[in-house]
């Protein structure tokens, strides 16, 4: 949408065993989020060659819109939830629109 706004690229993997209870748990976030003033795009990617990888693909208005994100209720619990669903850690990237 905008020149200035913030692109995320979240990646998480789930442990083998646990790859369903984290989809579960990642699709129901995708809802709320997006009923998030300043998102601007929310979306959910699973890996198609290996299935413990999925990939949120974002786009908020600005930093602080995202920093909002942070605080909601339903990314607090699931931030709660993730170590023990986690293969790794969460790698989360933001991003600015050069071209």
């Amino acid at each position: 949408m905008g020149q200035n706004s913030l692109r995320v690229i979240a990646t998480v993997k789930a442990r083998s065993e646990k790859v369903d209870e984290l989809r579960a748990l990642l699709m129901g976030l995708i809802a709320p989020t997006r009923q998030e003033p300043g998102c601007i795009t929310y979306e959910m990617l699973q890996n198609k060659e290996d299935a413990t990888e999925f990939t949120f693909v974002e786009e908020w208005t600005d930093e602080a819109a995202l920093e909002s994100h942070f605080g909601t209720s339903h990314i607090q619990d699931a931030l709660k939830r993730l170590p023990n669903l986690l293969a790794e850690e969460l790698d989360l990237r933001r991003y600015v629109l050069v071209g």
